[in-house]
């Protein structure tokens, strides 16, 4: 059985603490990706999970007053909270302490050891616990500190069995030539490539100071290196070493999703790994930029960590869902601001879909008592123009494929202030008044037709108002069985069905 499946993954999260809106931020992305690529017709395996071993989570056990495990055990459930509340549809959950992973961890590296692709020698250097992450002294910053998180750099002095890394730079820039599409956006791709070109020094596989972590089979006392285990669970979870047939379907990974300040491990030590072990490397890595608030990353260290319930409770989970990828453009860093997020819901969501969907199925109530119509007026010049604001969102959203969700989004945009502009143009009102039903049966029916294909079109991002919206429109065949190009092509809507007002999708925020 060859790959027929569109594999898609997030890193997996460290359980130092609980999630925070910059976690949420790669997931919902990748949460999209899935649902667009289901709506046309792909069989999809979307993974997710918790990292748990390493000596971050270690700590944060001691500072409990907990084992690791039971630590990890306690704070597992507050990620898969965030899963249900942000309606993440993945198909699997790996945590690195589960057997299925554990084990193939152990199998994958000890083929790297008896091929000779490790060796034992002793790391002299800096190491930030913080990101788990060797540094040259060259790459910190003036005080000892930490690149990506500022903070002071551990020294270490320990001996470990060390990776060949250096032996593989060859491969990896032959791979990022071959394959420009492997690292993006491409200025991730020259980043790494520049990393690889000044030269590779070979890392730490190991460690022996703490013990929480997969043993090494063949020295004991030595655990693997955090970033060794963690990278594993995308080939352990798509059954790599257990189940080969679910492995030849899914692997290699057609995106792993990750933030930028991971992006060495993904896109040199993860091929470097593969590509020393005989498996074929992912097809892409993209690295979004960080989120920032009030112009610091993201964090639990600078006190930024804003938990994604306390935007649900306020905006709800539509507009959760929608605000990050319009506002920000997903390859580059971000702004969050209570303010943006408060105008993105008003204006986009409230005023510009909200009231036209409302407006619509009001006109639809009053004018045919709820029942659509069917469209015996011709259709003119401003029903062409429709059809074009339809091709557009359609052919916008394959923006999406690229990860340019705000691209993709404001095309789709297109189409909702497409039809606002129609329903100005025809003005239906007016048509009533005059007793021109042929012509009102047409805009009724065109008007009611394309909030369906917005429906359609807006799921993968908010499922929750889509199905909501598709409930009003009174359509028997389920949402989720809906498959582009089909699914948004005009005249899909059979007329004779009855509509739902209902409550407003979008209701005025609370003060």
């Amino acid at each position: 059985m060859g790959k027929d499946t569109y594999y898609l993954t997030t890193p997996i999260y460290y359980v130092n603490d609980v999630p925070h809106i910059g976690h949420a931020y790669t997931t919902v992305a990748a949460d999209v990706l899935a649902r667009w690529r289901r709506l046309n017709g792909d069989r999809v395996h979307f993974l997710t999970g918790t990292d748990e071993h390493g000596q971050k989570v270690a700590r944060a056990a001691e500072e409990r007053g907990m084992t690791p495990q039971q630590h990890c055990d306690d704070i597992l459930p507050r990620w898969k909270e965030m899963l249900g509340l942000l309606h993440i549809s993945n198909d699997d959950f790996i945590r690195t302490t589960e057997d299925r992973h554990e084990a193939r961890v152990q199998e994958f590296m000890q083929r790297l050891y008896d091929q000779g692709d490790l060796y034992k020698s002793t790391y002299v250097g800096p190491y930030c616990v913080r990101c788990e992450g060797y540094y040259a002294e060259a790459e910190l910053l003036e005080g000892e500190l930490c690149p990506i998180h500022r903070q002071p750099v551990e020294r270490l002095e320990q001996e470990n069995w060390f990776f060949r890394l250096s032996k593989y730079a060859p491969a990896l820039l032959d791979l990022y030539d071959a394959h420009p599409g492997f690292v993006q956006p491409d200025v991730r791709r020259n980043e790494v490539r520049a990393f690889v070109e000044a030269g590779l020094e070979d890392i730490s596989a190991t460690r022996t100071e703490f013990s929480w972590g997969v043993p090494c089979p063949w020295d004991d006392g030595h655990i693997f290196y955090v970033w060794f285990d963690a990278l594993l669970n995308y080939i352990t979870a798509a059954g790599y070493g257990a189940d080969e047939e679910a492995f030849s379907r899914r692997w290699p990974a057609d995106v792993h999703l990750i933030g930028k300040d991971i992006l060495r491990f993904h896109a040199v030590y993860w091929p470097a790994m593969l590509i020393a072990a005989g498996v074929e490397v992912p097809h892409q890595v993209y690295a979004h930029g960080f989120l920032l608030v009030g112009g610091e990353k993201m964090g639990k260290s600078n006190a930024t960590g804003i938990r994604p319930s306390e935007l649900v409770e306020h905006f709800g989970i539509d507009c959760y869902r929608y605000y990050f990828l319009r506002e920000i453009s997903f390859g580059q860093d971000g702004t969050f601001s209570w303010e943006s997020m408060e105008e993105r819901y008003t204006t986009d969501l409230a005023n510009d879909l909200g009231n036209l969907v409302n407006r619509v199925l009001n006109m639809v109530g009053s004018y045919r008592d709820g029942v659509v119509p069917a469209p015996t007026g011709a259709a003119g010049d401003a029903e062409a123009q429709l059809s074009r604001d339809r091709e557009t969102a359609l052919a916008g959203l394959a923006a999406f494929d690229r990860l340019a969700f705000k691209k993709g989004l404001e095309d789709l945009w297109q189409l909702v202030g497409g039809v606002n502009r129609y329903v100005e143009a025809r003005q239906p009102w007016a048509l009533n008044k005059q007793g021109a039903d042929d012509d009102l049966d047409r805009v009724l029916y065109e008007c009611v037709d394309a909030l369906r294909v917005i429906a359609v079109l807006t799921s993968p991002v908010m499922p929750d108002m889509a199905q909501s919206l598709w409930a009003k429109l009174g359509l028997d065949e389920a949402l989720e069985d809906q498959r582009l190009p089909e699914a948004g092509e005009p005249g899909g809507l059979v007329p004779g069905v009855r509509t739902e007002r209902g409550q407003v999708l979008f209701p005025k925020l609370e003060e």
